[in-house]
């Protein structure tokens, strides 16, 4: 499952979220900071991970 990450624009608190792409899709636009409750919280660009069954 991707992890989300997000910034609050009030507090500037970071915090990570796990959804699977169909609950972010669900779920982005009713976001709040789980700081200060804020609904101004921005997407961050993140790192990722790839696997695959092949060795190298």
């Amino acid at each position: 499952m991707p992890t989300y990450e997000f910034q609050c624009e009030k507090c500037r608190k970071r915090f990570e979220l796990v959804y699977t792409i169909t609950e972010y899709e669900r779920k982005a636009r009713k976001l709040k900071c789980p700081k200060c409750g804020s609904t101004r919280v921005g997407r961050k660009i993140s790192s990722f991970e790839v696997k695959t069954s092949k060795k190298s």
